[in-house]
């Protein structure tokens, strides 16, 4: 059986390139790719698309399984809230167009792992609510050092054990990397909390224990050294049964 297909939902912003003017580009940080190929998947990019955001089944046909990346603040419009005084860049193309994915990847029962925005994406698709400012909100500051997801972000968190950040990750007090001033507010219909920041209670983790493989994490595993949070990922869209008639 071939590898296993993970599409990575891009982002969509302006980017410089050597020897050109800045414009337009859908990207992957190549840590997710790399994470993502480590594990025997392999890594393609979904490019938002207004066809596929009405038709989300056009590339879920095509994938095992659903990568949600970091990236820009979700809007507040999409689970209900006005815009606050911190509101960062948004991108309204993008999270229609993930929201959508998210919403059918559910309901086909796909794998669907997302990391920082990601996570939050999983929430709001499923009538969640996000902080739009971690620290008007009374928790501590979970983006110490802006662009660094190296050791100098790391802080503990604690995975409940009997969940599938248990599995790929283990129980107990762990430590990991924070770049993100948003957080989960309220938690979706049907979501659990897998694991939480042990300073200020924060959650870090949520999955959804009545589908088979339904992961979202705050933390970067694509930028830490060792972490089977993607490769978990990978296994599970390895084994979809969905999967028993692809050549």
């Amino acid at each position: 059986m071939t590898a296993p297909i993970i599409g990575m939902c891009a982002a969509y912003e302006t980017a410089s390139w050597q020897h050109a003017m800045p414009q337009e580009a859908a990207f992957v940080p190549g840590g997710y790719v790399r994470k993502v190929q480590a594990a025997g998947g392999l890594a393609v990019l979904l490019v938002p698309d207004l066809a596929a955001e009405k038709e989300p089944d056009i590339l879920l046909d095509r994938i095992d399984g659903l990568l949600l990346v970091g990236g820009v603040d979700v809007q507040p419009e999409t689970y209900g809230h006005s815009a606050s005084a911190h509101l960062e860049v948004t991108s309204p193309l993008r999270d229609d167009f993930e929201l959508a994915l998210t919403r059918a990847a559910f309901a086909r029962d796909m794998p669907v792992l997302g990391i920082c925005r990601g996570v939050q994406v999983m929430n709001v698709a499923n009538g969640g609510t996000l902080h739009q400012h971690l620290t008007d909100c009374g928790f501590a500051e979970h983006r110490p050092y802006p662009k660094s997801l190296g050791a100098n972000t790391y802080h503990a968190v604690e995975i409940r054990a009997a969940t599938l950040a248990a599995r790929a990750a283990g129980a107990g007090i762990h430590q990991v990397n924070s770049h993100h001033h948003q957080g989960i507010d309220r938690v979706a219909e049907g979501a659990v909390v897998a694991a939480r920041a042990a300073t200020d209670g924060l959650v870090e983790a949520l999955e959804w224990p009545a589908l088979r493989f339904a992961m979202g994490v705050q933390w970067h595993p694509e930028e830490m050294p060792v972490d089977h949070i993607i490769a978990a990922l990978v296994g599970a869209s390895a084994a979809s049964p969905a999967r028993k008639d692809k050549p």
